[in-house]
C-alpha cells in the first residue's frame, strides 16, 4: 500500500513540470503502462489530475484548491510560538514576531525577556516601520517598484540619532537587507534598544513573517547581541522549515 501511495504520490511532480502522457508516466515511474494508468484513474477521480483532449494529463483544479485552503488555514503563530519560547529560554531576551498588513508591520507574538528591564512593545501594535529589524525584513521583500513607492510616501520620525532619516537611505538599507538576509535595529528607534531579526519564509520563498531578539544596552551590549544571529538565523530557518512543509514529519516512538 505504501508503494502505491508513493508511486502515486510521484506523479504529481511529474505533471507539475508539464502535461504528460501516460507512456511518460509509466516511464518515469518505472512501471507497466496498465499500472500507472490505474494511478492516474484514482488521482482524477479525486480532482488531483485531469485528462485533457490530447490524452496527456496535468495537475488538477482541485489540487490548487486545496493547496489554496491549506495556506489560509496555516497559522504562523502556532507554528512559530513553541520555536520562539525555546529561544527566549536559551538567551533570555525578549522575543517578537511581526507580519506586515495592510501597509502596517504588527507584532503578533511575544515572548518577554526573563530580566527585570522589560520592552514596552504590545501584540497588535504596529511597529516603528522605518526603523524597526522586523519591518525592514517584510518590506525588502517587496517587489523593486512597491518598495520604492512605500519608501517614498512614508514620514520618517527622527526617533534617535541613529533613525532612518530619509526615503533615499531607507531604500538603500531595504536593498542592503534583501542581500544579505537578516536585518538589525541599533538604537534606531529606543536610544537604549538594540535587536537583530530574521525573515520566515513559505514554500514559495518569499517572506511571511520576520521575528526579532531585542535587548536593552543595560543587559547587553549591542556586539553582544548581534554574536545571538546565527541561532536567530536558525530559529527562522526551522520555522520556515515546518510552515512550509519542508521539514519532514518525525515517526511516532
Amino acid at each position: 500500500m505504501s508503494q502505491t501511495v508513493d508511486r502515486a504520490l510521484s506523479i504529481l511532480p511529474l505533471l507539475a513540470e508539464g502535461p504528460a502522457d501516460l507512456g511518460r508516466v509509466a516511464e518515469r515511474l518505472g512501471v507497466h503502462k496498465s499500472t500507472a494508468l490505474r494511478l492516474l484513474r484514482t488521482l482524477h477521480e479525486h480532482g488531483l489530475v485531469y485528462r485533457q483532449s490530447d490524452q496527456r494529463y496535468r495537475l488538477g483544479a482541485r489540487l490548487f484548491a486545496l493547496a489554496q485552503e491549506a495556506m489560509e488555514n496555516l497559522d504562523i503563530r502556532e507554528i512559530a510560538h513553541p520555536h520562539l519560547a525555546r529561544l527566549n529560554e536559551a538567551c533570555g531576551h525578549t522575543v517578537h514576531l511581526a507580519v506586515f498588513e495592510e501597509g502596517e508591520v504588527l507584532y503578533i507574538d511575544k515572548v518577554e525577556s526573563r530580566y527585570p528591564v522589560r520592552m514596552y512593545s504590545r501584540i497588535g501594535k504596529p511597529v516603528a516601520i522605518t526603523v524597526a529589524a522586523v519591518a525592514k525584513l517584510l518590506l525588502a521583500d517587496l517587489p523593486e517598484p512597491e518598495r520604492r513607492a512605500l519608501a517614498d510616501k512614508l514620514d520618517y520620525p527622527m526617533y534617535t540619532a541613529r533613525s532612518t532619516p530619509h526615503a533615499e537611505a531607507f531604500r538603500k538599507e531595504l536593498a542592503k537587507v534583501r542581500e544579505q538576509g537578516w536585518a538589525t535595529d541599533l538604537g534606531g528607534h529606543e536610544e537604549s534598544i538594540n535587536c537583530v531579526a530574521a525573515p520566515i519564509r513559505g514554500a514559495d520563498g518569499r517572506v511571511v513573517a520576520a521575528m526579532s531578539v531585542s535587548a536593552p544596552n543595560v543587559v547587553v551590549t549591542a556586539d553582544e547581541l548581534l554574536t545571538l544571529l546565527p541561532q536567530v538565523r536558525r530559529t527562522a530557518d526551522a520555522i520556515s522549515g515546518e510552515y512550509s512543509g519542508r521539514t519532514p514529519i518525525k515517526e511516532a516512538p
